[in-house]
């Protein structure tokens, strides 16, 4: 039987992304990137898997869960995960807060007796089961001879539910003697034995009983030592006994997980490293600056190029670094044929920075037109072998021309719209390419070309989920059409004089003869000229308007009817840069538009307010609030840090804010009854506002930290390297080859500051985490008793230094 399946990705029980389905398929692939930043904390990543049957009901096939702890282990890496069963025992999160007392009673007779008194105080992030949780607890004393439970009332509509009781046991019977603390000998075993176990329940209205949540199990036997004991703890699955289930028969998923956590300080503690990187661009020669450096000690340039280029946008240095490494390209290249073609830190850095200074660019230019593609499915294949039954090769000849004339009209004419540093970055590389092969005329275009074309245009067309074009991978139809145009794209872009030789496909070749004519060459270079042109100005003026985010949430009505009900419902919302609508369905007229100069604030929302997770209010004038519920955590930090972003300018932006909301006549957070009342609590939220990026430089500066902390190694090979050059003339030795060194001497100062500068930072983050470890208390809110990255930390820890915990 073949099967419909798609996957989600979870933090916990969340999910936070789901993938296309593939259709009709047993060993589905799915090719799928999905990127996002952690906005709360977690104990496991997990990967469901379900399937879809003809009645659209979907049923979970089975699940991979991996510790946060062991995300490292799989780091970057490629690793098939055996599926695991889902079943609700072992689907736990969340954690309880309890407080435990044993104590002696003597009773009328002068007989003793111990009572142990329970008291559940509260728990945090327990799942939401189907949609809801109306959670209670049941707290039982069991021993060999013994059980006895009793339950708490249930909490409606809340995950974190607060229970504050207390229930008595007895432990044992009274002794006959009364002296202090003798148990009768039976009974001491028995109290050794005994276990007081509390279970979460979710309350279910349906006729198949409560769904477990999970349960936390404590022998009594530590009680004896002191007696009072107060701790939270982590949730456990239960064992349910039914363990013949044999793990292989579910299949396999093939994962690569990138999980990466910085520990970032304030942003003193970095000023002399990052100093040291943002004057990079002004180094002479520009290989002995500390970016130049880093590029060379990475493996991946790739590695080195993310943060560096996120940093110098920041610092709106990007064009001057990108020139000067650019520069020192081009005067090592010989052949003005091979320029820019490698992977060298050069044209990684462009790549990164064109990724993120051109999104915007890329959904104005080719985003209506892929998603044209990607609904009307017209058959593009020109290659006679794969050929389906039916289909006329000329008509798919025709079909493939027309997407590919449209597609490169679209980008030759959007010159004026691509954004300024791109064509700064451009014009740079266009004067360093012309002045260093003076005799080669078509340098000068092709030196941008194999960039804008190459490296930005083709690869958005042949993979537009990795650009943000398409939400998925496009299915294999719509992939081969994208690829063949793609590569007619990339072959008009890079101006080669001998058009058809370019292709191995004969197919191919004939294809390209429509467009082997004058206009597509005079056209591409009027559009290199407009790009790499210097003194563009920007054409800010007629801008139309740009779609940030758009998606389905569930808003709360904002009574402007003075009788209608203020119920909650499902809408279709969209953000462009002039405003923030909401429809009923994708593609309708909009019910209500506010245009982004009336946001005055966005804010999150208390959950007490409707009993709803994740929960945001966008604030507009006179008071008025539209209270907004995302689908999950990472949706709702999203769509605040966009709409944030957006009305940063805001002349009336207001500076304090109420976090709940006003029912039943006052505010729940400050319980103020005027609905007028100023906010209680200070916005957050002090973005810049342009909407290039919002990039946060410590926090890059930190991620460089720890990449020349890992190739310290080579660092210090490096600094070996130079001291060889410097005195030693002849043949390089092979190990010190590798690098580029210009200039000995530079290069060894530049290295020594780098190397200082990791030392201090690394002393820090030791002090910062003896510090932390000397505070910490296991069975603290953040840390439960059960906390797995706490006991490998303190393993750690306890390795390095002698502290007792």
């Amino acid at each position: 039987k073949m099967r419909d399946c798609y996957c989600t990705v979870n933090l916990d029980q969340e999910e936070v992304f789901r993938t296309k389905i593939v259709e009709k398929s047993l060993c589905p692939f799915y090719g799928e990137d999905f990127y996002c930043e952690i906005p709360r904390t977690f104990r496991h990543l997990s990967f469901y898997i379900f399937d879809r049957d003809v009645f659209r009901r979907d049923s979970i096939i089975g699940k991979v869960a991996i510790q946060k702890e062991d995300l490292q282990k799989y780091h970057n890496r490629d690793t098939w995960f055996q599926l695991q069963h889902v079943d609700a025992d072992s689907e736990v999160q969340g954690k309880v807060h309890l407080e435990l007392r044993l104590s002696e009673v003597i009773t009328d007779t002068g007989v003793v007796c111990h009572k142990l008194a329970t008291r559940v105080l509260e728990c945090q992030g327990l799942p939401i089961v189907n949609g809801q949780c109306d959670p209670y607890a049941t707290v039982t004393l069991a021993g060999p001879s013994r059980s006895e439970a009793k339950k708490t009332k249930v909490k409606k509509k809340t995950n974190n539910p607060h229970f504050d009781e207390v229930f008595y046991f007895e432990v044992t019977r009274p002794s006959s003697y009364n002296k202090k603390s003798h148990f009768d000998i039976e009974d001491v075993d028995e109290v050794d034995k005994m276990e007081i176990r509390v279970d979460l329940w979710n309350a279910s209205n349906l006729k198949f009983g409560d769904e477990f949540l999970g349960e936390l199990r404590l022998p009594l036997k530590f009680l004896r030592q002191s007696s009072s004991y107060e701790a939270w703890y982590f949730l456990q699955p239960r064992d349910n006994g039914n363990k013949s289930l044999k793990p292989d028969d579910l299949g396999s998923l093939r994962l690569n997980v990138v999980y990466t956590e910085d520990h970032v300080f304030s942003s003193d503690y970095y000023s002399p490293l990052r100093d040291l990187l943002l004057k990079s661009a002004d180094v002479e020669p520009v290989s002995a600056s500390a970016a130049h450096i880093l590029g060379e000690v990475c493996r991946e340039k790739q590695e080195a190029a993310i943060p560096l280029v996120r940093l110098f946008l920041h610092y709106g240095r990007i064009v001057p670094f990108i020139s000067a490494i650019a520069n020192a390209e081009v005067k090592r290249t010989q052949d003005p044929n091979t320029i820019f073609r490698g992977n060298s830190l050069t044209s990684k850095c462009i790549d990164e920075t064109m990724k993120l200074a051109g999104m915007h660019y890329l959904q104005v230019t080719l985003k209506p037109i892929i998603d044209e593609i990607c609904q009307v499915h017209k058959p593009c294949e020109i290659d006679p072998v794969k050929l389906k039954d039916g289909e006329n090769l000329e008509n798919n000849r025709e079909n493939l021309r027309q997407y590919v004339d449209r597609i490169f009209t679209v980008i030759t004419k959007s010159g004026v719209s691509c954004p300024t540093v791109m064509c700064d970055i451009f014009f740079s590389l266009r004067e360093s390419a012309a002045k260093r092969f003076q005799g080669d005329l078509d340098v000068r275009y092709t030196a941008v070309s194999s960039f804008i074309f190459l490296r930005f245009f083709a690869p958005a067309i042949l993979s537009p989920n990795l650009f943000q074009l398409t939400p998925h991978h496009p299915d294999p139809q719509t992939s081969r059409t994208l690829t063949l145009i793609s590569k007619t794209i990339q072959t008009l872009g890079s101006l080669s004089k001998s058009k058809s030789a370019n292709f191995k496909e004969s197919y191919m070749a004939t294809f390209y003869d429509y467009f082997n004519e004058q206009k597509y060459a005079d056209a591409v270079k009027n559009f290199l000229d407009l790009i790499s042109s210097s003194g563009r100005r920007d054409h800010k003026s007629i801008e139309q308007p740009i779609l940030l985010k758009e998606g389905f949430m569930i808003k709360r009505a904002q009574g402007r009817k003075r009788f209608g009900m203020k119920n909650f419902k499902k809408r279709w919302f969209r953000l462009t840069n002039h405003e923030f609508t909401y429809q009923k369905s994708k593609g309708d007229h909009p019910l209500c538009s506010i245009p982004i100069e009336n946001i005055l604030a966005v804010e999150r929302l208390e959950e007490e307010s409707f009993k709803m997770k994740n929960m945001f209010q966008v604030i507009q004038p006179e008071r008025r609030v539209l209270y907004i519920q995302a689908n999950n955590c990472v949706e709702a930090k999203d769509w605040i840090d966009i709409l944030t972003k957006v009305s940063q300018c805001n002349k009336k932006r207001l500076t304090v804010y109420h976090p709940s909301a006003y029912l039943n006549g006052h505010w729940l957070c400050c319980k103020a009854t005027a609905d007028n009342t100023p906010g209680c609590t200070p916005c957050t939220g002090g973005l810049p506002a342009n909407i290039q990026l919002d990039i946060d430089g410590d926090r890059e500066t930190e991620r460089i930290y720890s990449l020349f902390n890992l190739y310290m190694p080579k660092l210090e090979k490096m600094q070996e390297a130079c001291g060889s050059k410097s005195v030693y003339d002849g043949p390089e030795e092979e190990e010190y080859s590798t690098f580029i060194i210009d200039d000995p001497k530079e290069t060894y100062k530049t290295l020594k500051l780098i190397i200082e500068g990791v030392g201090t930072l690394e002393q820090e983050h030791a002090q910062y985490k003896r510090d932390k470890f000397k505070k910490t208390k296991y069975g603290s809110q953040e840390h439960p008793i059960g906390d797995k990255s706490f006991q490998t930390y303190i393993r750690q820890q306890s390795e390095i230094s002698a502290h007792s915990i």
